[in-house]
């Protein structure tokens, strides 16, 4: 469907770039695509990088809403210049490559570490240059809280070193962290251990669970970024500012925030070609018209639909895919061992 048919961390300062270009460049400063990057874990039909997702261990469900890994390999000289926009919270561990991203905070830069990005309100401007590999946790709404991390206010558009957030002595130190995974070792590996940390953060902080309301809205939300919320709350028996409390506590915005960004997301995984084709008609007709579509996308990601389809977003499509695959897993859709349409695996 044409969505579009008008026309196509460690050191800090407040410079700002354009931030809305997406490239894959090479040491002489010229575009490349294909052979330049190649993904050890999966790429789409036609190139992009993906990771390795799945849903995390049943005990961990309550907390957890994706564990994950990336290894890409750029060709020597290579650098990737993208963006991001997860509406979770995200323990993510740099194994390698030299990042840098224009944050709340500023434009800072960061080696291999382990990092806490808080939910995106915008495309979040991104780089690295060199080949690299990461693994992440993707916590679902209300699991900071209840895990005793920071205001989610507080964590909009920022990467908070873990060590900030927890890490004490018994829980392990970002460098730790790297040591515990291994860089070298097999990518299932790396999402055991993962999950093993967790398993130690919740017995730590006392292992309460997310509200049963957040959950079921962060499930309706899926379903239809376009629900009303008095009738949710009416639906869950809750009053609605109190729903509308546990909203901003467990996202850090407001419901209609979270609604917006949700409904651009899904937009934005058809234009990646990583969504259900299905549904491209529905995720449009969800916007009053085509320039409410063009201005709400752009309010989110900086640039038309059209200009999005049409730019190379490998890190928003590791993004983008990694939520999908959990939208329709919450859906009760899954494929059998991951099996999407969009996934070509190695």
């Amino acid at each position: 469907m044409d969505f579009e048919n008008s026309g196509p961390a460690d050191r800090r300062d407040k410079k700002r770039t354009s931030g809305q270009d997406s490239a894959i460049e090479t040491r002489a400063g010229e575009r490349a695509d294909g052979p330049a990057l190649r993904s050890a874990l999966g790429h789409t039909r036609d190139g992009k990088p993906l990771s390795n997702n799945r849903a995390p261990a049943p005990d961990l469900a309550p907390w957890i809403a994706r564990v994950y890994a990336t290894k890409v390999d750029l060709a020597e000289g290579t650098s990737i210049r993208c963006g991001m926009l997860a509406d979770t919270p995200v323990l993510r561990v740099l194994f390698s490559g030299d990042w840098t991203a224009e944050t709340r905070d500023g434009y800072g830069r960061y080696g291999p570490s382990a990092l806490f990005f808080g939910p995106q309100t915008k495309r979040m401007a991104v780089s690295v240059s060199g080949s690299f590999a990461t693994v992440g946790v993707a916590l679902k709404p209300g699991a900071v809280a209840a895990l005793k991390g920071p205001e989610m206010a507080d964590t909009l558009d920022r990467i908070i070193l873990y060590d900030h957030i927890y890490g004490k002595e018994e829980w392990g130190s970002s460098e730790k962290l790297i040591e515990w995974l291994d860089p070298e070792a097999p990518v299932e590996r790396w999402l055991a251990v993962a999950e093993t940390l967790m398993r130690q953060v919740v017995s730590l902080t006392g292992g309460k669970t997310p509200s049963p309301v957040i959950e079921a809205f962060d499930k309706a939300v899926f379903a239809n970024p376009n629900l009303e919320i008095g009738a949710f709350a009416e639906e869950h028996d809750i009053e609605r500012r109190s729903l509308e409390r546990q909203i901003k506590r467990a996202y850090g915005q407001t419901a209609r925030q979270v609604l917006r960004r949700a409904r651009a997301l899904d937009i934005a995984a058809h234009l990646q070609g990583v969504a259900d084709d299905a549904e491209a008609e529905e995720a449009a007709l969800r916007f009053f018209d085509q320039s409410h579509m063009i201005r709400e996308f752009r309010a989110f990601f900086g640039m038309t639909p059209r200009q999005f389809a049409q730019t190379s977003q490998p890190f928003m499509t590791l993004t983008l895919e990694a939520r999908q695959s959990r939208r329709l897993e919450v859906l009760g859709r899954a494929r059998p061992a991951g099996d999407y349409p969009w996934r070509i695996d190695d």
